[in-house]
């Protein structure tokens, strides 16, 4: 572990969960509010706010630690996306496809939550990239 990575697990960090918040607590909020049967009562999730906070500190440090392991010196912004992309594919795609299959969520709130948190990754996948891009790439 080194100061790219510490910078870089902070940075990551502070996008995921800013960008999760603006995805789970704006943009999907009201789709959300229609099902109370499927989430917690705000005041009871605020409780275990504590436990968000360390779930976004464990997703920050394994998805810096995978990248640096596999960074290549090729161009760092297609690197990111394709980065964020499988990432996106082996997380976020089937974790809501098998949550729609056990839980009667709306087909339309998945789409959202796959379309929204597949961006999010796309963008944290280029920000890391960025943050582990070799001194001459611009």
């Amino acid at each position: 572990m080194n100061k790219k990575f510490l910078i870089a697990w902070v940075v990551i960090f502070v996008v995921w969960f800013c960008g999760s918040f603006v995805v789970h607590g704006v943009l999907l909020h009201d789709d959300y509010a229609k099902l109370p049967n499927l989430f917690r009562p705000e005041a009871d999730a605020q409780k275990l706010f504590p436990l968000m906070v360390l779930a976004h500190v464990i997703l920050s440090g394994a998805l810096v630690w995978i990248y640096s392991r596999g960074v290549e010196n090729t161009p760092w912004l297609a690197q990111g996306l394709r980065f964020g992309l499988a990432v996106a594919l082996l997380t976020i795609v089937p974790t809501y496809i098998i949550y729609y299959v056990v839980q009667p969520m709306p087909d339309t709130v998945v789409m959202k939550q796959i379309v929204f948190d597949g961006i999010l990754l796309l963008i944290l996948g280029a920000t890391t990239a960025f943050l582990y891009r070799q001194p001459t790439q611009t």
